[in-house]
């Protein structure tokens, strides 16, 4: 494992450990009448287990706040947790922006590098692209994301 394998590793297990964002409590999971500046959307990952339900709120064009609740492998945690790090504070333009770039990568089967300038610590997630049954793992919470980001008005 060269250095930066190594780099990114340590990064994606510490992020499963912090999980920033990590604080939606299963009532407001379950409640299904949001204000409209909020989105809300469950995502079950069948083939390994991984679950999440995400929450955003907006205030005007911007990502005002990401909470979420969840269980899975490290990928999927520290996915969700670096993107929660990432989105609050962000236009809403941006973060559909950051989905899409996330999600070429993840689909390139390791073609395609990282930008880590646009993608900060999701460019950790990039060794997963060669790995097709775990880049579901890592997509899990940007896809709730994208969903519930759609969901706001």
């Amino acid at each position: 494992m060269n250095q930066l394998d190594s780099l990114y590793q340590q990064i994606i297990l510490e992020e499963s450990k912090t999980r920033r964002g990590a604080d939606l409590t299963p009532e407001q999971a379950l409640d299904t009448h949001l204000p409209a500046t909020m989105g809300q959307c469950h995502q079950l990952n069948p083939v390994c287990g991984d679950e999440i339900t995400l929450r955003i709120e907006t205030s005007g064009s911007t990502v005002s706040g990401i909470h979420w609740a969840g269980d899975g492998c490290s990928i999927s945690m520290a996915s969700a947790s670096i993107l929660s790090d990432m989105v609050v504070g962000v236009d809403r333009n941006e973060v559909q922006s950051l989905i899409d770039r996330f999600r070429e990568v993840m689909r390139s089967r390791g073609k395609l590098a990282a930008d880590e300038e646009v993608l900060g610590d999701a460019a950790a997630l990039s060794g997963v692209s060669k790995f097709p049954a775990r880049v579901k793992c890592a997509m899990l919470a940007w896809v709730a994301a994208e969903d519930a980001l759609n969901q706001t008005r």
